[in-house]
């Protein structure tokens, strides 16, 4: 069991390293809007 829980962990790491983690939305979700318009 032990072994299956650091294989897991190890992926997420991999994925993190290689870049299979970013978020591509920009960040769109926090941001401030204006009624629901962001000004660019």
């Amino acid at each position: 069991m032990a072994i299956a829980i650091a294989l897991f962990f190890l992926m997420i790491l991999a994925a993190a390293v290689t870049g299979h983690t970013v978020d591509t939305r920009d960040s769109a979700d926090w941001k401030p809007s204006d009624g629901g318009f962001r000004h660019t």
